[in-house]
């Protein structure tokens, strides 16, 4: 029996919220080419949850948030890869997403939470169902009685 213990990546998927749009971005060059994800990337040494989210969505969209929330982690055995995924959400976000990483993003788009795109990215998917579930869960102590 082997005393080495697995190591995971761990991603960092960003929910930036305008109203009822969250923005997606199409993604190129990288896994789930032709989908559509959240801003974010890979945990990096050392780095920690909130300092991975702002450096990544100011990197991909030039756009800064005043805070981040951890709303969701999801164990992501998917395709070849065993992922552990962490969704925070960006607050008190300023700016316009601009297409900073021409390489990797096509570019970036706001979709209803209600009418989100059928090709979201596969590493993302699990996340992003249960952000929106969350967001429109009627129990929500700010939704209408």
């Amino acid at each position: 029996m082997s005393t080495e213990r697995q190591k995971f990546p761990v991603g960092v998927g960003i929910f930036i919220v305008r109203g009822n749009l969250l923005l997606l971005g199409k993604r190129i060059g990288a896994d789930g080419e032709g989908s559509w994800g959240l801003p974010g990337g890979h945990l990096e040494q050392g780095e920690r949850l909130v300092e991975n989210a702002a450096r990544e969505l100011q990197e991909e969209t030039g756009m800064v948030a005043e805070r981040f929330t951890i709303v969701v982690a999801v164990n992501d055995p998917v395709q070849y890869k065993h992922y552990i995924q962490f969704g925070l959400h960006a607050e008190n976000v300023s700016g316009d997403p601009l297409p900073l990483e021409a390489d990797r993003c096509a570019g970036w788009e706001w979709f209803p939470m209600d009418a989100l795109p059928e090709d979201l990215y596969f590493g993302h998917r699990e996340m992003i169902k249960a952000f929106t579930k969350e967001t429109d869960d009627p129990e929500d102590e700010d939704s209408e009685p």
